[in-house]
Parts: structure tokens; sequence; C-alpha cells
């Protein structure tokens, strides 16, 4: 077809597209008009309005009424990438950045803002000011003192006398100053004998000397509630009133009250450390009007799930509790209800809405997940860091293929207005018209039309996650969006170390060897079926004899899978050897390796973190937040289940990023190595050949040669490196790249001499590493156990700085070319292998029982 011209041809090219959109077909005729005349006509109709409170912007529909299904509307792709060229495109392209970082609402000129400064004052001078302030409030001496940020050290602590000038003080801040010696801070502050409350958040004291600094504290100050943002043991009325807002400047809290916090209806405890919830002043005797409780981020250690509840319980007009859930009242958010029955919602849940969910974890009060600002951020890396919140992704395909990437992009202002809901009123979809029919022509869009009925100032939402519930993880992925309570994603990664580290590996029974030679009786050649160029090229030995015919051959050698299916159609036998175990998925494809080791190992060292993201999201990000919460590294790297060639394959800290890439196909996420050893600065990995003969018992063989794969650029952890593929990939022989070929024993001898390490050392290492590997395969998945397979794998090993080998992967059949084409020493320096022998030996040892080149394992 050479141009669209009709309504029928546009049905005709686009019908696949038109059925995966989702849209009513009612509204083709709609879609064509607009697609037709390039009419975008969404202004006429909606308003995008600022939002205060999540700095998102949102969208209104203006016009009096939308009904369901009514209309539809295109909306423009302003900016189209793929994940390695969008920081490029960001750098090079003019106003791209800009336009991204004013559609994400990123403060664009965040770093030359020129705010008024207010003209800074001295410490006695913020002190006079205080003072005065008091006395306009009627106050006969200053109970309330913030000196924050001030640059107040040890000796000018000292110098304030602040005890004698102000021996009524009920509390002071010094947050943010730079105190450092805990002997100054607690000789001064236990002469306060009326202090209720102390910060000393952000200063360098707190990171030497903060549990003997707080006992003495606490032991010297009786009277004191709460300390650096925390609550004693010793809290009561005041600590409370603090955080309900009854206590604070403008009333200190010093005058005698009965009952001061009678009129308060809602308490945020959130977060306070409190380990003990059943105290005389949490009661309903002084709080009988609270209505909504936070207790979130709290051990509350000290009560049990039962303690908690009676005293919950005691108050009638509680009907809005917040709580971690997992967490001290349990694990189930029905349950809770159930024992506290006057709840109308829990975490910001209607609670007839849970019970007839009948979801037992429960938190739809999420905040969105706003980037965390870095004032030495670049605009660029801003964007990088929020277009996980905006982007959306197709992956494009013809007849003949599917793109092996994805296509990443984000709506113009209009679409990226919507915003998230679990009941949305619209629907959005990626569209591709190719006005000539040809996918040369395509230009994307995305359709937006109502799916349910709208009015004049209704939102207008959709769904994130469309078409996504909780048999696919639907609360953990929101995650990418809002800020899901980490509380239960922790406890589910503890629950999960527990029992990987609750694994203990049997060992193998010392059977013997049961493979033999296959030679024929009559000294006849066996016949081998390859559909491998290498195979038939090199293995020239007169033992074997290549065929054409699969089902004539005593050996198929092939890179296809062989099922029954294949079997049937080539006129394949059981009595043909095959290059190929059963089940041996368990090995080559990455989330069951992971899964292999995991289920024989638990967590071995030299095993990196490794999740399956489709199965294992919820641990995940528990593991994420402890590392975060902990400060460690938490760059992760992306795999495919089973993509070779490191194709989308990513590398990133971002969390949001980390789950929005599920979106472009199954994945495991893998601690990433990021100190690995390096050879001259930059990084390799080692191929290594495995011949294996029989898993029942486990007959393995090494070939002698390994080759190393080397990085092109200089090894870097810094952040932009991370989209240069030749810095942290060592895959170079496809995609015209640059191969440098490092001859082994060169390698380890230049390698040994920079790191002053004995190679053979690492290479026993590396050898028990790989029996390991599939010692847990043999162990955990016996059915691979074939008397007519023998097989050849490849397995990838990277060392860390510390010289211990990590395993990478294991592939199927791997790309021997550089085995064939180089002659090389093996490390020993005993012998040269000839490439042009590679597969002689590899045959042999697998089918004619000779050890030649080979180690066993």
């Amino acid at each position: 077809m050479s141009k669209i011209e009709s309504f029928d041809d546009f049905v005709k090219v686009h019908g696949i597209l038109l059925a995966a959109s989702g849209l009513p077909s009612k509204l083709y005729p709609r879609l064509f008009h607009k697609l037709a005349s390039d009419t975008f006509d969404g202004g006429d109709y909606f308003q995008i309005e600022s939002s205060e409170d999540d700095r998102r912007r949102r969208l209104l529909l203006t016009s009096q009424s939308m009904p369901k299904d009514s209309d539809v509307f295109l909306v423009d792709h302003a900016w189209t990438f793929r994940l390695p060229d969008a920081y490029k495109q960001l750098k090079e392209i003019p106003g791209l950045a800009e336009r991204m970082a004013s559609l994400m609402s990123i403060d664009i000129d965040v770093e030359a803002e020129e705010e008024e400064v207010e003209e800074e004052l001295s410490v006695d001078q913020i002190i006079d000011n205080e003072i005065r302030y008091a006395a306009d409030k009627g106050y006969d001496s200053l109970r309330w003192l913030e000196l924050e940020g001030l640059g107040i050290v040890d000796d000018s602590l000292l110098s304030l006398h602040l005890p004698s000038q102000f021996q009524d003080l009920v509390a002071l801040s010094l947050i943010g100053n730079k105190i450092e010696s805990a002997d100054v801070v607690i000789q001064e502050v236990i002469k306060f004998k009326n202090l209720k409350a102390l910060w000393l958040n952000d200063n360098p004291v707190l990171h030497k000397s903060e549990h003997q600094m707080t006992d003495e504290i606490l032991q010297g100050c009786p009277s004191l509630e709460i300390y650096n943002s925390c609550f004693t043991p010793n809290y009561g009325l005041w600590a409370l009133g603090f955080c309900g807002d009854i206590f604070g400047k403008d009333n200190p809290g010093c005058v005698q009250q009965d009952h001061p916090l009678c009129n308060v209806t809602s308490l945020d405890l959130s977060n306070r450390s409190i380990h003990n919830l059943v105290n005389k002043a949490f009661s309903v005797h002084e709080m009988p009007l609270l209505s909504h409780l936070n207790i979130r981020g709290n051990p509350l250690d000290q009560n049990s799930v039962g303690e908690l509840l009676e005293v919950l319980k005691l108050f009638p007009s509680l009907s809005s509790l917040e709580v971690d859930i997992p967490g001290p009242l349990g694990n189930n958010a029905l349950e809770i209800l159930e024992s506290l029955a006057n709840l109308s919602l829990l975490n910001g849940v209607d609670t007839a809405k849970i019970f007839e969910n009948g979801k037992h974890v429960i938190d739809s009060m999420l905040q969105p997940r706003i980037p965390e600002p870095n004032p030495e951020a670049t605009l660029v890396d801003r964007v990088l860091d929020a277009m996980w919140l905006y982007a959306l992704n197709y992956r494009l395909a013809d007849e003949e293929k599917l793109d092996e990437t994805s296509l990443w992009y984000v709506m113009d202002e209009l679409g990226s207005a919507l915003r998230h809901s679990d009941e949305p009123n619209f629907k959005v979809a990626p569209f591709l018209f190719m006005p000539s029919g040809k996918l040369e022509s395509a230009v994307s869009y995305s359709v937006m039309w109502p799916i349910k009925n709208s009015q004049k100032g209704n939102e207008c939402t959709r769904d994130f996650l469309s078409g996504i519930g909780e048999d696919k993880q639907r609360s953990a992925r929101l995650t990418a969006w809002f800020q899901t309570p980490e509380n239960y994603f922790i406890h589910e990664f503890e629950k999960y170390q527990q029992k990987l580290q609750a694994k203990a590996f049997e060992s193998l029974p010392s059977n013997p060897s049961v493979s033999r030679s296959i030679r024929h009786s009559d000294g006849s050649p066996l016949l081998v079926y390859t559909d491998l160029p290498q195979v038939e090229e090199f293995l020239t030995r007169p033992e074997f004899v290549i065929t054409n015919e699969p089902k004539d051959a005593d050996i198929l050698w092939t890179s296809v899978q062989v099922d029954e299916e294949l079997k049937k159609e080539v006129g394949i036998t059981d009595d043909q050897y095959l290059n190929q175990f059963p089940f041996e998925a368990c090995l080559v494809m990455k989330h069951h390796l992971a899964e292999t080791i995991q289920m024989g190992y638990g967590s071995p060292k030299w095993l990196q973190p490794t999740y399956n993201l489709e199965t294992q999201l919820s641990q995940f990000i528990g593991d994420y937040c402890v590392r975060k919460r902990d400060q460690l590294n938490n760059l992760w790297i992306l795999k495919p289940w089973n993509m070779a060639r490191t194709i989308d394959t990513s590398i990133t800290d971002n969390l949001s990023a980390i789950i929005r890439m599920m979106e472009t196909g199954p994945k495991i996420c893998q601690k990433y190595i990021e100190h690995p050893a390096l050879f001259k600065g930059k990084k390799f990995d080692l191929r290594y050949v495995v011949l294996v003969r029989s898993i029942d018992p486990l007959e393995i063989y090494l070939t002698e040669i390994f080759w190393v794969r080397l990085s092109n650029n200089p090894y870097s952890l810094e952040k932009h490196s991370f989209f240069e593929y030749e810095t942290h990939f060592t895959v170079m022989n496809y995609g015209g790249r640059k191969l440098n070929h490092k001859p082994t024993a060169e390698f380890v001898k230049e390698f040994e001499q920079e790191h002053n390490v004995k190679w053979m050392d690492i290479h026993e290492k590396v050898k028990q590493v790989i029996r390991a590997v599939f010692k847990a395969a043999a162990l955990t998945h016996p059915e691979m156990q074939s008397p007519k397979s023998r097989a050849m794998y490849g397995v990838d090993v990277m060392l860390d700085s510390s010289f211990e080998p990590k395993i990478l992967e294991v592939t199927y059949c791997p790309d021997c070319m550089r085995a064939c084409k180089y002659d090389m020493e093996t490390i020993d320096e005993k012998a040269i292998v000839r490439g042009g022998d590679f597969f002689n030996y590899v045959f042999g040892c697998l089918f004619l029982d000779e050890t030649a080149h080979v180690t066993p394992l």
C-alpha cells in the first residue's frame, strides 16, 4: 500500500495496533480523522493545573461533561529515546533538558536562583530576639530557644552560659551546629532542671559517642521527654502535647494545666522511636476526643500485639489509624479491624473496602515519590532521575523480528499531567500511525479516551499499572511512583534472608564414572550433524564425519532447542547423542541459575545478591531499603532472563528505574560488583568452557583454554559512565565495536605483575566455584541426567577487587570464535593449544573418553 487514503485503508494497516490499544471500535473513525488532519484538540477540553501537594501537575476537565467512550484525543510524544542514548540526547539536543525539566516540575534555575538572603544574625542577637519574643508573649523568662545551623562549636557553647541565663528553659534546639565534645554537652545540658526537649540532630558529637552521652543526659535530665526527635522512656503529657500541636514555641507548656490534651483530636506519633505505648499520659482520660492516630515507624517492642490493641480499644472516638503492616499490631489488616471495630479508615483506606478486597496488607495514603534534591546535580542529572516517574515504553516489531531494545517516551505536557488512580476515568495507550502503510513512515502518539463519565472540574487520571494486578506484584510496583511502606518490604527481605541462611548443602556421592567412549565397534566414524559453522569447519578428526541429515547422525550438535515436537518433525530418536541436557534451563537461564544456586547454597559469597523481579520484587525493595538506610552502595545491574550479548542490560541505583524496567521484559536484578579487579584500569571478565559428560554421577571437565574479555574504556563509577557500554561491559565482538584480544598467557603474566598475585591461586578458586555451580544443578535438578546427553557450556566469571571469583552466567552452546581463531599458550606455559584443534579435543573428551587439554573438576 503506497498511502493511506481511506478509513478502510487505515483499519487494514493498523488493525493489530488498534486492537492492542484497547480503543473502542466506535472511536476508530474519530481517531482516523484526527490523525489524518493532525488535530490536537485536548486544549479545548482539558486544563493543566499546578498541584501544590506533590509538585506534579494535574489535568482537569473543562468541558461541561464527557461521557464514557465519547471521544479520543491525540497526545504528542515530547521525547522518544533508547535508554543508552538518554544522557547524550539531553546534553546535545537544544532545549530538550529544559522542556523535560519544566514538564517534570523540576526547578530549572535552582543553582542560579538569586533569593534574597536575610542578614545573618549572631548567636547573641538571636538570643536577644528570643528573649524579646518571649516577653511579648507574656513570659517572665525564656522557655524555648532555637539556635540552629549557626556553626556553634564546643567552646562557643560553653561561652554562652545558657543554663545560668535561662534556668527555666523547657526546649533547646542546637540542630545543625558543629558540636563535637560529649563531655561539653553533658556538662551544660544536665544543668537544666526543667528541660523537656533537646535537639542535637546533625552535630558531629552524635557520630562519636552517642550511646554513652544519651545515657548520661537522660540520667541528668529526668524530666526530658524528647531527645533528638525521639521520645525518651520518660515521655508523658508534654511530648504528646508537642506532637498534638498543643505545646510549642508560642506555648512551651510551662504553666500547670489540668488535662492539657483534652481537645486533641489528631495525634501524629510517627517515627518517634517509641518502645512502649502503655503510658498513663496516653489514655482516653487525657485525650477523650482522639479520632486520628499515626504510630508508624515505631518499634513498640515492649508491648505485645494484645496489649496495644487493648489500649487502642479504650478510645471510643478513634476512627482513623495509621500503622505499619506488618508491624506492632500484627501482619494482617483484617485482624486489626476485627479488634478495632470503630475504625473507618486504616492507613487511609476505607475499612469497608478492606473487608471487600480481603487485603492483608494495605496502604493507600501513598505520598508521591519525588527525586531527592541534590544541589550538586546538573539539570540533565535531575531529569534523568525524574524521568522514571513519567516515561513509558513500547517495542517495535514487523513481520520478521521484534526489536531487541525498547523505545522509551515522555508524553507532552497534557499527557504527562495525568496522575495515577486505581479507579481511573481515562485510558492512554501508545499508537504508531503509518501514513504510508509501512513502518518506516511511523509517527508515534498516545491516544487518550474517557472510560467513565466525567463532569467539569473532575481530575483526569489514568492507571499507571493498567492490566497489572496483585498476581503481578501491583502493590510493590507502585513503589516506582509512590512512597510505599518500607517496613513491609524490609520485613519481607529479612524473612527471605533467613530462608537463604538456613540452607545446608548435602554432598554428592562419589559414584564411579559412567560415561564411556561411544566409538563404533567396527571402527567406522561417528556421524555428526551440526548447524554451527565453527564445528563444521574445525571438527577435522577422522573419528568424526559431518552429515547433513539429522536423522542419520550419531551426534547432534545444534544451537536450537531440541524438543519432542522437533524430534518428531526431523526424525530424531532417543538413541542419538545430543549436546543438550534435559532441564538445563536451571543453569542457562539467568533467573533459574540464581535459583539453583540459592536452593543449594543460600547466599554463597561467589554469587552476588540476585532477585527475580517477576517473583521477588518485594524482597528486592526491602534489600534496597536496608542498604539505603545503612548507607551502603546501592548500584544494581538488570539482566533479561534469557538474552545474550548484554542486550537490554542496564546499571542503575535508581529504585524507580529498576521497577519500571520490568516493563521491557522479565529480568533479574543483581548487585553490581562496584569494585571489580581491573586490568590496566579496565574492567574484564573471564570466559571458561566446561564440558559435561554426566550429571549423575557428576562428570565435568574444564578446558585448558579460557579467555579474557576486556572493556574498551577505563573503568569508572561516575554516574554518566553507566550510559557508556564500552566502560561497563566486556562483550565487544558484536555491533561493530573494537575487540581487543589479549592472549591468555600474556594477560596472566601482566596481571600477576600488576597486582602482585599468583594466578594459579585465583584459578583454583575459580575451579571450585564452577564445580559448585554444576554440583548445585546435579543435586537440585537430578532430572537433568540423561545417558545420551553430552554438552559444552560457557561460564563467565568476574573477579572482585580482592580477587575473589563471582559467577556471572552460564551459556548454552557458547560462541567459541576466539578459541578456534587463536593458538593459545596454556597458563602453566607447558603447551600451545592450536585454535584449529579446539573442537577436536572437545569432541574427544565428550565422546571418546579422552582428557587432552582438559582438567577434571
